[in-house]
């Protein structure tokens, strides 16, 4: 069993110190998890301007920060994504430690939502990212991101047992939010990992099962994973395995 803590805050838009006192809190209170995981853009809020005056310059304070606590605690920690500065370029930027204290994989977002105007802030991501923690594969997406099928389908192609899906999501959308989560789960025999400042966090499994939700207050949500069961039932159904590459190839 994989113990897993959403941890569901909103941030205060542009004040960092707040936020990273915030973040602290709740990933203390997650202790005797396996994985803690954040949202997106914890250390800012979505997203004030101008961003220079509150990006993390080159994920330093960042970095520090999750790798002290992820030592300090024995636990992994998806540090949900944060405003990062690199060379006078801005990236929604997800980070991972493990239970070393070591930063694992970083991942900057790929797609941005042009609706809110990110594509005017950051610069893109152009990787697919998966990262091992614990002996699972895991892949790392962020918030927009879960409305690409194609993307996804590259995360778990690259053999990811868990999606981690960071999130500043409106409730206004909060419909379609549902009914994707659960696609991206079922398409790619994945659990998926929503974690939402905004709140309605959710964990499916790869059969499209809630198996924890939250309200819309601020709250962790410790669940513990049977990942077996989900490689049980791709030996029933294994819907990669039976892909016609001579269509769908990608």
């Amino acid at each position: 069993m994989l113990k897993i803590t959403m941890a569901q805050f909103k941030s205060h838009l542009g004040d960092v110190d707040k936020n990273f006192e915030t973040a602290e809190t709740f990933i203390k209170n997650a202790q005797s998890t396996d994985i803690v995981v954040l949202p997106e853009l914890w250390n800012t809020g979505y997203f004030p301007t101008p961003l220079e005056n509150f990006a993390d310059k080159n994920a330093e304070r960042t970095t520090e920060f999750i790798t002290k606590l992820s030592k300090e605690f024995n636990m992994n920690i998806v540090a949900g994504s944060v405003a990062v500065e690199v060379d006078g370029k801005f990236y929604n930027r997800c980070l991972v430690s493990n239970r070393a204290g070591e930063i694992v994989a970083t991942y900057d977002k790929a797609h941005l939502f042009t609706f809110a105007g990110e594509e005017k802030v950051f610069t893109p991501g152009d990787k697919v990212v998966t990262v091992e923690l614990d002996g699972v594969k895991c892949g790392l997406s962020i918030c927009y991101d879960l409305r690409f099928p194609e993307f996804i389908r590259k995360i778990a192609l690259q053999g990811a047992e868990l999606l981690f899906v960071p999130s500043s999501w409106t409730l206004l959308r909060l419909v379609p939010r549902q009914i994707l989560t659960k696609a991206r789960a079922i398409e790619n025999q994945f659990f998926v990992i929503f974690v939402n400042s905004l709140g309605r966090s959710e964990i499916i499994n790869p059969l499209g099962v809630i198996l924890g939700e939250t309200g819309i207050n601020e709250q962790n949500l410790r669940l513990s994973l049977d990942l077996e069961s989900g490689k049980e039932f791709i030996k029933t159904m294994n819907l990669l395995a039976d892909r016609n590459l001579a269509v769908d190839n990608i």
